[in-house]
């Protein structure tokens, strides 16, 4: 089937499979996901047709995370080396975070000295889930991480969700704070990658501290192994949460702030192990309420 790029926003919303024509017209360049056949231009994969400028791609649906710089990645520590910590974030190879790309406690401002590498593992150690940002690539393609600001760094009081990175949307925010009761806070870290860690959350959000004092608490307790106590009522709103993100990925939706909120609304009626049987019933009123 032919498609009509004359407009961009139609194509970045059009779903082809392989050997599909994406368009004939010359003036476009062949981009990932695609070859040329005479003067057509056939997709390779199944996914979303992509457009920048002249230069067309599809997205795959099913494929290792690629990152881009600025990235918001949710990852888990797999290794502790020389002077960096490997972070699996579900791309084709482990991401790196270099000691001097994180804050050291207390928010210490000095050059990283050896006493620093022999403490890596009271910092971070293998099995810590962490949230970063893509700083850079590596000539081998490797991502290398930062976790420099006081929003980012180690995660506790949570649950991990895994869905495919295409269906998390680039946003102004990937920290969404929910107040679901009076009271009754839940944490969401839209991952790039496609890891969404839901947790407890506290009543100011993600909000800057508001004094330097606050901040220094929260510099110290960057790296606490300590969970926050959870109640079973969190517990309960973390887990209906999550399953709403997994019942939206279950029905090919994308994964955003408003449509987690629209889906935790229409499964109020429905027990939480029930929510993932009900996933297209849930759904469907959610985007009748988008």
């Amino acid at each position: 089937m032919d498609v009509e790029m004359g407009d961009a926003e139609s194509a970045l919303l059009h779903l082809i499979t392989p050997g599909e024509t994406i368009t004939a017209d010359t003036a476009f360049m062949r981009g990932h996901g695609t070859y040329t056949e005479g003067e057509e231009l056939v997709g390779t994969v199944v996914g979303l047709v992509e457009r920048i400028n002249k230069l067309i791609s599809v997205k795959p649906f099913r494929a290792r995370y690629s990152g881009e710089i600025g990235d918001v990645v949710v990852g888990r520590i797999s290794e502790v080396t020389q002077k960096r910590w490997k972070v699996d974030i579900g791309a084709r190879q482990d991401a790196m975070l270099l000691l001097a790309a994180v804050n050291l406690p207390g928010g210490e401002l000095r050059r990283r000295s050896e006493s620093d590498e022999l403490q890596m593992r009271q910092l971070l150690a293998e099995g810590d889930m962490i949230s970063a940002e893509i700083q850079a690539f590596f000539q081998d393609g490797a991502v290398s991480l930062h976790t420099r600001s006081l929003k980012y760094g180690k995660l506790r009081s949570g649950s991990l969700v895994t869905i495919p990175a295409s269906l998390v949307k680039r946003s102004k925010s990937h920290f969404i704070h929910y107040t679901l009761a009076p009271g009754l806070h839940v944490d969401v870290i839209l991952g790039m990658n496609g890891y969404v860690w839901v947790c407890k959350g506290s009543g100011a959000g993600k909000d800057k501290p508001d004094t330097p004092q606050q901040a220094q608490e929260d510099a110290d307790a960057l790296y606490a192994n300590v969970n926050e106590p959870v109640s079973d009522v969190e517990r309960l709103a973390i887990a209906r949460v999550a399953n709403c993100v997994l019942a939206l990925a279950k029905e090919g939706e994308y994964v955003t702030e408003q449509m987690v909120l629209y889906a935790h609304e229409a499964s109020s009626q429905v027990e939480c192990k029930d929510v993932l049987a009900n996933s297209k019933q849930i759904v469907d009123i959610a985007k009748m309420s988008a």
